[in-house]
């Protein structure tokens, strides 16, 4: 009976560990629920004495009934008899809840299906804990199965686990081992309580047991002690990154709870921020350059044939913005130049509810306060617990900068595309796909077909900016791209990504803002500048953007065709077939230059430590941070030494009162041994025996004391009569009617403390400064006192008294 319930003891204290994985705590009584279902199925087995093979089908029956009972009560017989229907309730709710904990961080949402697959969870570890320890009696392989539910928090979570949930988890497992070795010792007979007793002056207590201090149990001691030390050493060492064995996202809109992030709707909040009757100020920027530049929140991927979407970002711990550069951006090879560019934002704390950053694209490393993540495949950078309002944050981007050549000779094969920026729904109307080949027809390469569609909408075309037209439908899409070709940037950006997916280049669409307004300095942007454009992939270049909106327009006005995309003045008058001369000068620069070098963690630290890296944060110089160190260290080693040197201090202060009181007023303290003064006088003058390595005979008198330190150390006369003062005034207040008139004790204390130092080495007198041992005696004093109270716990039993047998 001891060890199931040590055993289930030990499993829920280990499960507290995962309390900052959930939010609520519904997955904490679910798990105890489990714990105590197991604790009585062992219960039972341990009664019927049934063999291992026979206990476990029990306790997983009685963990079975439980979650039945628990979470599938509705479709049993009688609310407890497991049907077909409750099976298959419970099976569906698990494979629903390991797909919630896929798409949330933590701490995720304890709803009903994460509850369960917790519950079950915890419930299996504890079957098996209670296998090991009760039925194998291997109590100490148990520590593996608990070690899984200290790993899940452990490598899921950025900080550091909680320290009073792991001393609470390793005292459990320390009571399951303290429980299996009290269980293996009564198989020998009744345990014995050792208790450690203190003497006297005088010698032992009247009543009190013999010294069994070496008898006192060693496990306690190396328990409480591994404890303590996995507890404070790491806190005195650096911290390291965790490794995340488990990716953990985001949740979508649509959950509306927990850990997920809240994503609205960019199309409707572009065209609502557009119509608004007065611009309101969004953000404001300056970078190294001094250029306006397109600032992305959004990346939406995939198309249903009415309108974009996007994908829910996933952010692993390793993707942290303070981890570092962040992942490479996708497609980007050598070969290209860069333009390495830093940009301080700041955000207005009128923003609401905004979970993402508006940043240039590509970044390539950013300073922000918070728990700010980036989707590696997008380079969104998003967070689950912070918001961007108020915010102030550095970005280091490292924009390629392709010449028409370079794109014109891309690959058309490409490595590492997901397909959802190519597909199309089967149903697309045909009118859509027949307008993409006529526009493109002619273009040898997917960047002359790009540069055609781009031309398409802000000149050959005859589109218009308005924002009246509405309607994301195919039909809506066919009504813009064939007959009144009207419409806002979203229509726009989202019409242009559906034609390049048609002739075969990846396409999304991006939503954030334009460059914005020059306004002392710094660029100010504002609800006016929301915009929508298109991004295509290249392979070796990545993704670029295109502008396919008609700029000058109102709401507009900031909008710009890249360059990239524009004839040079000495070109054809066809801007998608360019000339040598158009390209000429720009890959001789760049074949020098280190951004040719084809690895890209390579390119990465080469952007960062040029001029458009961010510069490194002020921190402390490693000397610095040495010694910093070595003082921590050197004040912990000192806590005895400071110990011991307020006691000495208080005493000191008693020993200056004089006591000559009427001996009716003295007699109740002197019987009860209680002088402040000579009390203070002996207990220093014994801490400084214990420290030189002259302790005190626990039999020893006073007098005996005194006669052995003159005779065996050779006190001159002074220190032997301040020693014998000092023993004769211990000996009348302890054993005198009326001990009189006592001086005080301080000189002579003084001096039997200079001839007791002048018998021994330096060391030792250092040693009794830095590490006085009186003071460690009185800290394992109290170590053993505590010991002894978990012994009396071990030891407690319910008896029936003589008089209650006989009743």
């Amino acid at each position: 009976m001891r060890l199931s319930i040590a055993a289930a003891v030990a499993t829920f204290s280990s499960a507290i560990l995962l309390h900052p994985l959930f939010e609520g705590g519904g997955w904490f009584w679910g798990s105890l629920g489990a714990v105590v279902a197991v604790l009585l199925a062992s219960l039972i087995s341990g009664r019927l004495s049934l063999p291992p093979w026979a206990a476990l089908p029990v306790s997983v029956l009685a963990l079975g009934l439980y979650l039945n009972v628990s979470f599938a009560a509705e479709e049993a017989w009688a609310l407890f008899v497991p049907t077909t229907d409750s099976v298959l309730e419970v099976a569906r709710l698990l494979a629903t809840g390991w797909a919630d904990i896929q798409r949330y961080a933590a701490p995720v949402p304890a709803n009903e299906a994460i509850t369960l697959l917790t519950t079950g969870g915890v419930g299996l570890i504890a079957i098996v804990v209670d296998l090991f320890a009760t039925r194998l009696r291997k109590a100490a392989l148990a520590g593996l199965p608990l070690l899984a539910l200290v790993t899940v928090p452990a490598t899921i979570l950025t900080e550091p686990l909680s320290w009073p949930a792991f001393v609470i988890a390793a005292l459990g497992f320390t009571a399951l081992l303290l429980a299996d070795g009290r269980e293996r010792v009564g198989q020998w007979g009744r345990a014995v309580l050792v208790r450690r007793t203190r003497t006297t002056s005088a010698g032992p207590r009247p009543g009190a047991t013999a010294d069994t201090r070496g008898l006192s149990l060693s496990g306690k001691r190396i328990g409480f002690a591994a404890i303590a030390v996995a507890v404070t050493v790491p806190a005195l060492l650096p911290a390291m990154e965790p490794v995340s064995f488990f990716t953990f996202g985001v949740g979508g809109s649509g959950s509306g709870r927990g850990n997920s992030i809240s994503i609205p709707d960019p199309i409707a909040n572009l065209k609502g921020r557009l119509e608004l009757p007065e611009p309101r100020v969004v953000l404001t920027y300056a970078n190294s350059d001094n250029t306006p530049r397109y600032l992305r929140i959004y990346a939406l991927d995939t198309f249903d044939g009415d309108q974009f979407g996007m994908t829910q970002p996933e952010g692993a711990p390793e993707n942290r913005t303070d981890n570092g550069p962040l992942p490479p951006p996708p497609g980007l090879g050598g070969g290209v130049q860069l333009n390495n560019v830093r940009t301080s934002i700041t955000i207005s704390d009128q923003i609401t509810k905004l979970s993402f950053l508006p940043l240039p694209y590509p970044p390539r490393q950013i300073r922000v306060d918070g728990d700010w993540r980036a989707d590696v495949s997008t380079l969104m950078v998003f967070s689950t617990r912070d918001e961007a309002a108020g915010l102030e944050y550095d970005v280091a981007t490292s924009e390629p900068a392709p010449t028409a050549r370079v794109l014109d000779s891309s690959p058309t094969t490409r490595q590492g595309i997901d397909e959802r920026y190519l597909a199309l729904p089967d149903d697309l109307p045909q009118e859509i796909t027949d307008l993409a080949l006529d526009e493109t027809r002619g273009a040898r390469t997917p960047y002359q077909a790009a540069v055609r569609l781009q031309r398409f909408f802000t000149d050959t075309g005859g589109f218009a900016y308005s924002l009246r037209t509405q309607g994301h439908s195919s039909s809506a899409l066919v009504d813009f791209l064939v007959r009144s070709r009207a419409g806002y940037c979203e229509q726009f950006a989202a019409s242009m990504a559906v034609l390049a997916r048609v002739v075969g280049i990846p396409s999304r669409v991006a939503i954030g803002y334009t460059g914005g307004t020059q306004i002392g300095g710094r660029w100010t942007v504002g609800t006016n500048d929301s915009h929508a454009w298109p991004e295509l992939y290249f392979e070796g270049v990545g993704w670029l953007p295109f502008e396919p909106t008609p700029a000058g327009t109102l709401g507009q006005g900031s909008a710009r065709v890249p360059e990239y995309t524009q004839p040079r003045p000495e070109a054809t008058a066809d801007p998608s077939s360019p000339t040598p001369d158009e390209t000429t000068g720009g890959d001789s620069e760049q074949e020098a230059g280190p951004q040719n070098r084809q690895n890209p963690r390579e390119l990465d630290r080469e952007a960062l430590l040029a001029d458009g890296g961010l510069p490194p944060e002020e921190s402390t110089p490693l000397a610095a941070r040495i010694g910093i160190g070595a003082a921590a260290v050197l004040l912990v080693l000192l806590i005895p030494a400071a110990i011991r040197l307020v006691t000495r201090s208080r005493r000191i202060r008693t020993l200056g009162w004089k006591m000559s009181r009427p001996a009716d007023e003295v007699t109740a303290k002197v019987v009860a041994g209680r002088h402040p003064a000579v009390a203070a006088a002996w207990a220093e003058l014994d801490d400084a025996l214990y420290d030189y390595g002259m302790a005190r005979e626990p039999s020893e008198t006073p007098r005996r004391l005194a006669r052995r330190l003159t005779e065996q150390y050779e006190f001159p006369a002074e220190a032997a009569a301040a020693v014998t003062t000092i023993a004769s005034a211990v000996e009348r207040v302890l054993y005198a009617r009326e001990p009189g008139e006592i001086p005080p004790l301080g000189g002579e204390l003084r001096t039997v403390r200079k001839a007791l130092a002048a018998t021994v080495s330096r060391a030792r007198r250092a040693r009794a400064v830095l590490l006085p041992p009186s003071t460690m005696r009185r800290l394992r004093r109290l170590g053993e006192g505590v010991l002894d109270g978990f012994d009396r716990l071990e030891n407690i039993r319910l008896r029936r008294t003589a008089a209650q047998k006989g009743a």
